[in-house]
């Protein structure tokens, strides 16, 4: 009986048998799988895999060859003069002995470190050896046809006029709504004086107006002056520009005019006055260069290369601004290491504290942040569009309002500006004691003609004008986002292309509250869509409630990352977790509704007391315990905070608004007797001696080879 044939047989007799000639059946090399159970990878695991890692081990490792070689040589020539040999014999081959290298180690920690402070108004800027920094405006002006103040149709304060152009009563000069404010501000101040038992006069305000109306100037010929005014003369070769302190002396009618652009405005970038970036940060680099020479002496720019430099950044900051300031540092002046550190945490560097909540009150800014143990707390960080010369120009129209003598009085003026800063430091106060009908004077000097000495009467003007940063709707806020975006744009990130400036929690509440409704919510009559419908000014019991919003939030997920896809059956705004089929008009996709950081026509201005309290609120983050240290620890500096009794003035509005707290609340100086204004720059001249602060500089190699990029590793905190 024949066997059943197999399948392969059957194919061999009838010839379809498939034979194989061992040859792969692609070029391409196989890879096996991964053992899912066994298998590692020690990919940017390892310190060492870092570049700057690496570049500071070699550093080290090169510091300790050379001190084990002086050490050798010290002891070799210590041997040879017991031997009888000459120490002059000695030093004949140039080895300096161990004391002199030590010397020249502690001469160079400090006195080789440029420390870098840029402000609104004023550039402070000094070696970290030094005791207090050099202070410059931080201004330049340059030839043009017309000066600002010609520039200009309105003056400054801006005044009301009548439909004919004539002028009108000083009441009625600055509108219906700060009349009203002003006056409620004064009735306000009366009762609160007379509930201390203060003495108040009825007929205060008749006894300033009628006194400062009858008022004349007296003329001084400028040879009777003994603080006459030495103004900058413009050669007849004038040159292009003139920076710092001259600039400001420059007469407005000079030949040619001069006309002054201030770089940095609130903080920001001052796109308003520039046509064009690159000129914005020309202007930069050639007040820091001329102050690098003139202030610190080196005029060489071939030695600025042996020197390190500390820059001072905000700290809500934005990435253009640190990435263009980080390369003009590199490249045009060549310093051999730059490392940057944020205001706050040189603030409580330069008190020596270590945890605090920091209110720097600038000219044309306050930031606030709450600062732990050497760290910004992210979340905590406020910026206000608001500083001391919003208090000076408000001190100007309180003074007008009551037939200030020198009505003629602009701000956009050189020899204005400089008057109306001298007039609010000798003259505002907010100690309540000093309230009184008091007898000032001033003298008024212009380039070219006669010093005129005015006297006038001053009542509660001198308080009310610095109380203006409770009362931040009294300030002149309708031009200071003129120009924003129009030269920098937002940075983004590189892969999702979202906006990736630092963020707050406490900023983005604040920026809620005063968020008007965006344009496309206006457009498409429903402010649902991704607005919050608040009010402009929020009520004391919303401010007080904040602490329960925190707590409630962290029992809350976090939203996604904007930009990112919602998950699938996630409660939608109108309620439904299924998707809605598509319709025509859901074709294309909407564009995202910008949030309350990415937007631009929202203008942070908030009253002080209870940004401070949003602040701390967000940094304790239902902690009592930090609350209480927070609420104890607050520390105030820069210029805006020089006012007498300011202190005193602000824990009270703080006990006022947090009466659970009113026994933790302390505002605190800066010690040793500390100038407010240089205590920021104090602590960044501490942070560049330290040696700790070696793996937060960026040297030339490291920057020549990953760029700006190195910031992510080297900044003390989450860029």
């Amino acid at each position: 009986m024949v066997g059943k044939k197999s399948g392969k047989a059957l194919l061999r007799d009838e010839g379809l048998e498939r034979t194989d000639n061992n040859m792969d059946l692609s070029s391409w090399p196989v890879i096996p799988a991964i053992n899912q159970k066994n298998y590692y990878s020690d990919y940017l695991k390892r310190d060492d895999q870092y570049l700057a890692f690496r570049l500071q081990n070699e550093e080290n490792r090169n510091r300790m060859a050379k001190n084990a070689k002086d050490r050798d040589r010290a002891l070799a020539m210590a041997k040879t003069n017991d031997l009888g040999i000459p120490e002059a014999d000695t030093e004949m081959d140039g080895d300096a002995n161990m004391e002199d290298a030590e010397e020249a180690a502690t001469e160079a920690l400090g006195s080789k470190v440029v420390v870098i402070h840029v402000g609104s108004q004023n550039l402070r800027i000094g070696l970290s050896s030094d005791a207090l920094p050099k202070t410059l405006p931080m201004v330049i002006a340059r030839k043009s046809t017309t000066s600002e103040s010609e520039d200009h149709e309105e003056p400054c304060p801006k005044r009301l006029k009548l439909d004919d152009g004539s002028e009108m009563e000083p009441e009625k000069k600055f509108g219906p709504e700060f009349s009203s404010q002003y006056t409620t501000m004064a009735a306000d101040l009366k009762t609160h004086m007379r509930q201390n038992k203060r003495r108040t006069l009825p007929n205060s305000k008749e006894m300033v107006i009628n006194y400062n109306r009858r008022t004349v100037p007296e003329t001084i010929s400028e040879h009777n002056d003994p603080m006459r005014v030495e103004w900058t003369e413009i050669p007849d070769q004038a040159p292009e520009y003139i920076v710092g302190q001259p600039a400001l002396r420059i007469p407005d009618e000079s030949k040619p005019r001069y006309k002054l652009f201030w770089p940095m405005k609130y903080g920001w970038c001052n796109e308003e006055d520039y046509d064009n970036k690159r000129l914005l940060f020309l202007d930069i680099s050639i007040i820091l260069e001329d102050a690098i020479k003139t202030q610190l002496g080196l005029t060489s720019k071939k030695d600025w290369p042996q020197y390190s430099c500390v820059f001072v950044i905000p700290d809500l900051f934005e990435k253009s601004y640190v990435t263009q300031i980080l390369d003009m540092l590199m490249r045009e002046f060549s310093f051999a290491r730059v490392c940057f550190i944020q205001e706050s945490l040189a603030a409580t560097f330069g008190a020596g504290f270590t945890s605090a909540c920091v209110v720097d009150i600038g000219a044309q800014k306050t930031s606030i942040c709450c600062v732990e143990e050497g760290m910004c707390i992210e979340n905590s960080r406020v910026n206000l569009k608001y500083g001391g010369a919003d208090m000076t120009e408000l001190f100007v129209k309180m003074m007008l309002y009551d037939h200030f003598p020198y009505e003629e009085i602009n701000l956009w003026r050189r020899y204005d500006f400089l008057l109306a800063e001298e007039l609010k430091k000798n003259i505002c106060t907010m100690n309540e004691a000093s309230v009184s009908v008091q007898v000032f004077d001033f003298h008024l000097r212009v380039a070219g003609q006669d010093t005129r000495k005015y006297t006038f009467k001053a009542y509660d003007e001198v308080h009310l004008a610095p109380m203006g940063v409770f009362h931040p709707t009294l300030f002149d806020n309708s031009n200071k986002l003129n120009g924003r975006r129009k030269l920098i744009t937002r940075s983004v990130d590189i892969y999702d292309s979202q906006p990736n400036d630092p963020t707050s929690a406490a900023q983005s509440e604040i920026l809620t509250m005063l968020a008007p409704p965006s344009s496309s919510s206006q457009v498409n009559g429903d402010s649902q869509a991704g607005t919050v419908d608040v009010q402009a000014t929020p009520s004391r019991s919303q401010q007080l409630n904040a602490l329960s919003r925190v707590q409630d939030a962290e029992a809350t997920p976090r939203s996604s990352v904007a930009g990112s896809p919602v998950p699938e059956g996630t409660p939608q705004a109108g309620g439904a977790a299924t998707p809605a089929p598509a319709g025509p008009s859901q074709s294309t996709s909407q564009p995202r509704e910008p949030t309350v950081e990415e937007r631009d026509d929202i203008l942070p201005s908030y009253p002080l007391d209870k940004a401070i309290l949003t602040s701390i609120i967000h940094a304790a983050r239902s902690d009592e315990r930090k609350m209480r240290d927070f609420l104890g620890g607050i520390m105030v500096v820069g210029g805006g905070s020089l006012v007498s009794n300011f202190h005193l003035f602000l824990e009270e509005r703080l006990q006022l608004l947090q009466p659970g707290f009113a026994k933790e609340i302390m505002i605190g100086t800066p010690p040793r007797d500390l100038d407010p204004q240089v205590v920021v720059w104090k602590g960044a001249s501490v942070f560049g001696k330290l040696s700790g602060t070696n793996d937060s500089w960026i040297s030339q190699l490291e920057y020549d080879r990953l760029g700006h990029r190195l910031l992510a590793y080297k900044c003390m905190w989450a860029y």
